[in-house]
């Protein structure tokens, strides 16, 4: 039997249990657990029924582990292999796939399990990890994927001026990227302060907390306003107030996952051109390159990770994570 953490019903907290071992299928991959990351959208589920979460699912889609069992058609893969898991569910054969852009395959669905011992998945989704890459730096290439993908779609350009709303991992991983790709100037806000220093050392210039005038104090940290905001929130009316911080012509990129309506002023929006883009998982390559970029010796990413907990431990810490605290992004340890 498996030790895992299981949903339980909305609002109530995860539960700690036993569960049978999982047996692979002839073309899947049991992966022992190393490192699970919890996800602000693993929060959300457990609080929100547009994610259609059921009694007994086992959350968890940011991980890395240890190829332990193989079905009987699985080739590429052998007992032993360290990987990531790309948490996107996809056939691996079809024109889709083949190009990478995987969540348009007609098989595409989201992969949890990672809040257990074990968990199993396809041989295409699986990503091995080069020798200089812990398991720990496996399981954040997911959110940097994420990051990568809501940059590579805002046509950021090297010189253009960046304003991030939200400090969490999302955010700050789009800092570290923005940085990386030569953005002149790049600013983080929030309404809090928690994660200033850790949003400086991954590439912010600037980090900004003003609720009383997010606009004003935003164009005043980054010299004026900004060629693209990232949104990487998901609360209603920050559209609205990155509209208010762009520049004409613009690009606000969405990141942050909203399940609420919002509203805007359209006319603000159309009178100053602004280009809205939204932004949804990653491509196969942008995983890739996230972990290309750890693998290159890139300090930064891993600076999101504050804490490492166990199995036991995580229904009680995940519900402390609903409030604003000094963590980042907490692992699991299985």
């Amino acid at each position: 039997m498996m030790r895992a953490v299981t949903f339980q019903g909305l609002h109530q907290p995860l539960a700690f249990e036993a569960l049978p071992d999982p047996t692979p299928g002839t073309s899947e991959v049991v992966v022992k657990v190393g490192r699970c990351g919890i996800c602000g959208s693993d929060l959300h589920m457990t609080e929100d029924p547009a994610y259609g979460c059921k009694h007994g699912d086992i959350l968890g889609h940011e991980f890395a582990g240890e190829v332990v069992g193989l079905g009987s058609k699985v080739e590429g893969l052998k007992t032993g292999d360290l990987v990531s898991v790309i948490p996107l569910v996809s056939c691996g054969a079809c024109e889709s796939c083949r190009k990478g852009e995987v969540q348009w395959c007609t098989q595409f669905g989201l992969q949890g399990g990672g809040y257990a011992e074990y968990a199993v998945t396809r041989p295409n989704q699986c990503v091995r990890l080069p020798t200089d890459v812990s398991i720990a730096d496996g399981a954040i290439i997911e959110p940097l994927a994420v990051a990568l993908h809501g940059v590579n779609l805002s046509g950021m350009k090297a010189g253009d001026k960046v304003l991030i709303l939200g400090a969490g991992p999302i955010g700050l991983a789009v800092a570290f990227w923005a940085r990386r790709m030569g953005a002149a100037k790049v600013a983080v806000q929030d309404i809090a302060d928690f994660q200033e220093q850790r949003a400086l050392d991954m590439g912010a210039d600037v980090f900004v907390v003003d609720p009383a005038d997010p606009v004003g104090s935003a164009e005043r940290g980054l010299g004026g306003k900004a060629d693209i905001v990232f949104e990487c929130v998901g609360l209603p009316g920050l559209i609205a107030q990155a509209v208010d911080q762009v520049k004409p012509r613009g690009t606000i990129l969405l990141l942050g996952l909203c399940t609420k309506p919002d509203t805007f002023n359209s006319f603000a929006m159309l009178s100053k051109e602004v280009r809205l883009v939204t932004s949804a998982f990653f491509t196969r390559q942008e995983y890739e390159a996230a972990l290309d970029a750890l693998d290159a010796g890139a300090m930064e990413p891993r600076l999101l990770v504050t804490d490492t907990i166990t199995l036991a431990d995580t229904p009680e810490i995940f519900e402390s994570l609903k409030r604003r605290t000094s963590q980042c992004k907490v692992l699991i340890a299985p």
